[in-house]
C-alpha cells in the first residue's frame, strides 16, 4: 500500500466513523473514538465483503463498506461492553 492509499483509506475510515456516530446516536464513543472505530470498521468492512468476494468500486463504494463495519465494530463492541 503506499502512502496516498493508506491516507485515502484513513480519511474513508474516519469519515465512516463519523457517520456511523451519526447512526447510532448516542452509542458512539465521542468524536475521536468514533473515527477510530472508523478506521477499524473500514478495515473488517474491506475484508469481510473482500472475502466474500464482493468488490467496491470507487470512492463510495469504499465508504459504504466503511461504514457498514464501523456499523458491525460499534455493535460488537457495545456487546463486550455489557
Amino acid at each position: 500500500m503506499i502512502l496516498s492509499q493508506l491516507i485515502v483509506f484513513l480519511l474513508v475510515g474516519g469519515l465512516a466513523g463519523w457517520i456511523s456516530g451519526l447512526l447510532t446516536k448516542g452509542t458512539g464513543f465521542g468524536f475521536a473514538g468514533n473515527i477510530i472505530v472508523g478506521i477499524v470498521g473500514a478495515f473488517l468492512g474491506n475484508f469481510a465483503f473482500g472475502v466474500m468476494g464482493i468488490v467496491a468500486f470507487g470512492l463510495f463504494g469504499r465508504l459504504v463498506f466503511a461504514v457498514l463495519g464501523a456499523l458491525f465494530f460499534l455493535w460488537l463492541l457495545r456487546f463486550i461492553r455489557r
